[in-house]
């Protein structure tokens, strides 16, 4: 794959997904940083310090691409996309959001097509097929 951006951003809860996800993602040869965060909450400050919201001229990537778990503890997928839709506002750029899950529910699926952020609606696990797939659509050369 010729096409690489700079930062893609895995958010999961789970520590075996977010291995294989970034294996896919490094053999996929699409991203400059993978950078993976285990909660909502992480992840959501590790945004805020890429676009420097707290003041602090970091030179952490700001992630073009997030991959985001649907079902994680303390704050969900969709909770994450409510406090992310905030700080888009304030940041004023945006990401792609792909929302990953397990989940065989079709109103799931049309809870996140109904979602602006959220651009792509995917089932786990995150494959070649699928990164090739968002890349290509998202990011054309």
């Amino acid at each position: 794959m010729s096409r690489k951006i700079n930062c893609i951003l895995l958010i999961d809860d789970d520590e075996a997904t977010n291995f294989l996800s970034n294996i896919i993602l490094e053999d996929a040869g699409v991203a400059e940083h993978i950078k993976t965060k285990q909660t909502a909450k992480a992840a959501l400050n590790y945004i805020e310090d890429s676009a420097h919201l707290n003041g602090n001229p970091n030179t952490l990537p700001f992630p073009d691409l997030i991959f985001l778990d649907m079902n994680m503890p303390a704050m969900d997928g969709w909770e994450f996309v409510e406090v992310y839709r905030e700080l888009a506002a304030r940041i004023r750029r945006q990401s792609v959001i792909v929302m990953l899950t397990t989940s065989l529910n079709p109103d799931d699926r049309l809870r996140a097509m109904a979602i602006p952020e959220i651009l792509s609606f995917e089932n786990k696990p995150l494959t070649l097929d699928i990164v090739e797939s968002v890349i290509s659509r998202f990011f054309p050369t």
